[in-house]
């Protein structure tokens, strides 16, 4: 009897936060963060103090030592509440963990760790929570699934996920991912976005940060309300897989990653049952190559370090200039290096439509930025000022004329040496052209994070990458296509097009399956190859 009762117990499904518990975790999120900022603001003050009242003669070195201090005390005040208070604090910390180049080093090593692990709910709760939702009233568990690994994949602040057998019954034997949401998560995690929401808003005026982060919050804010209705993820996996498996003129085409496909039938509000895809998240691929004795600086390595970017630009490129729908949550945890070396990208429970206009004025703005003669010309930043402007973006009534092309070279073209107008590319320098921004437009903070996403990837990789220049193809294509009379016509280009495509991709197929010592030597005749080629490419522009 007593273990019936304890069974019983463990199933119980958390009741939703009471008014008393939210209170209680607003003033602990205050109580911690209050003082973070405060102690940067006392830091300014006491150098402005030492330096222009009592005359210390401090050294670079000596000021950027005091700030790496106070960056690692913030850092570990902030990881010590996000792991007491979880919720959407987690996914704050996935953002702040994934930009390094916007945050300070100690912020992101401290918050690295809470990319895709997070305490996982009980087995026998995540259990009950499937038969709640899928199953029917005559079946039982087993009638649905074969086996199920009570041990989750990964856990997040809204889900975990387990890996399960399909029965015969609903296309087994086949593995597949289970994605199931934590019961009553829902209020927990509006209640915390608030919070944020109301920090930044409290600081909004204030000259210190680099972007506009209640803007940004009121997007995720947004977003996340669709983040707890799996019908409309499996809606976007479809819809995102039918956008990268056709071209603009209806060919198919074999897509740059590999999307994970929801099993009809076995979706629910709460439940959402998907293709298994083996492999590791890029927060772990540095660890696992390790592992596996391959030296993250061989040619293999580096090699496929340009595919993953190449692939992320073709994918977020056509998502948001084709259709303008596109995955909305790009970070390390969600894009996976599958075990024959293909990458993956998972979780669409974020995603974002943006306007017909908006994506004609981003495809002008990519085209302009590719077409400019030099980063100096005085027509081309007009033209490219403009088209930021058109965008809805706001500055500062006293920013130089060059700023809104800064701001556009700044996103989208990680391959410019010096911004006009003088501005630093580093987004925490006084003089960036991000410290111009009044406002952003909402439709456009998510494009900015997958942007932002690649242009930190090809930082890491050491690879100088203009999206504007790969992007501006499809934009090209967008913008012919949405002005051509013969829409539906299928031209021998798009054909030979979309067939180059397949070949390119075979071709690394191939070189992924020679043995080790093969394997190496074909990787850096490509690189070799690549190398070439892009220098080509670069002296062109250059000439």
């Amino acid at each position: 009897m007593q273990k019936e009762e304890s069974e019983e117990f463990e199933i119980e499904f958390p009741p939703p936060l009471s008014k008393v518990d939210r209170l209680k975790r607003a003033a602990k999120f205050w109580s911690s963060a209050l003082p973070i900022v405060g102690a940067y603001y006392s830091l300014s003050t006491e150098i402005y103090i030492r330096e222009n009242v009592l005359g210390e003669n401090l050294s670079t070195d000596d000021i950027e030592m005091l700030w790496s201090l106070q960056h690692q005390k913030g850092a570990e005040k902030l990881a010590d509440t996000i792991t007491s208070l979880k919720g959407f604090y987690v996914k704050t910390a996935q953002i702040i963990a994934s930009r390094r180049d916007l945050f300070p080093m100690q912020y992101t090593e401290a918050l690295s760790n809470f990319t895709d692990n997070v305490d996982p709910i009980p087995a026998s709760l995540a259990k009950a929570v499937i038969e709640k939702e899928l199953l029917h009233r005559d079946e039982k568990f087993e009638d649905v699934f074969v086996d199920f690994d009570e041990t989750p994949l990964g856990a997040a602040s809204i889900a975990q996920v387990h890996k399960a057998t399909l029965t015969e019954k609903y296309g087994g034997p086949k593995e597949v991912a289970i994605k199931i949401q934590r019961p009553s998560i829902e209020s927990k995690l509006m209640g915390d976005i608030a919070n944020l929401k109301a920090l930044a808003g409290s600081f909004r005026e204030n000259d210190a940060l680099p972007l506009d982060y209640y803007t940004v919050f009121a997007e995720l804010e947004a977003q996340l309300q669709d983040e707890f209705d799996f019908v409309a993820e499996a809606v976007a996996m479809d819809r995102i897989y039918q956008t990268l498996s056709t071209t603009p003129d209806g060919l198919p085409c074999e897509p740059p990653l590999i999307l994970p496909r929801p099993v009809p039938g076995l979706v629910s509000k709460r439940v959402l049952v998907m293709d298994y895809l083996e492999g590791v998240p890029l927060s772990r691929a540095r660890e696992e190559m390790l592992k596996n004795g391959i030296d993250p600086d061989s040619p293999e390595s580096k090699l496929f370090g340009r595919k993953l970017l190449k692939s992320l630009t073709e994918v977020f490129g056509r998502c948001i200039l084709e259709s303008g729908f596109f995955h909305a949550d790009p970070h390390p945890g969600n894009i996976f290096v599958l075990k024959d070396g293909s990458i993956g990208l998972i979780d669409f429970g974020q995603v974002k439509q943006i306007s017909g206009r908006a994506r004609q004025t981003l495809a002008k703005v990519m085209i302009a930025l590719d077409e400019r003669q030099s980063d100096t010309n005085p027509d081309d930043l007009e033209l490219i000022g403009n088209l930021a402007l058109e965008l809805g973006v706001e500055l500062n009534e006293d920013a130089k004329d060059e700023a809104p092309a800064a701001v556009a070279m700044w996103l989208f073209d990680g391959s410019v040496e010096t911004l006009p107008g003088g501005y630093d590319k580093g987004e925490l320098s006084p003089n960036s052209p991000v410290k111009e921004l009044k406002s952003f437009p909402q439709d456009l903070v998510l494009v900015g994070r997958s942007s932002i996403l690649i242009k930190g990837l090809s930082n890491r990789l050491g690879i100088p990458w203009s999206l504007a220049k790969e992007w501006s193809t499809t934009a090209r294509h967008c913008l012919e296509y949405k002005d051509s009379n013969d829409k539906g016509v299928i031209r021998f280009r798009d054909v030979l097009k979309v067939t180059k495509s397949w070949g390119k991709r075979r071709a690394t197929g191939v070189v992924s399956k020679l043995p080790p010592s093969l394997r190496s030597k074909a990787a850096s005749l490509i690189l070799v190859m690549k190398e070439r080629k892009e220098r080509k490419r670069s002296s062109r522009n250059k000439t």
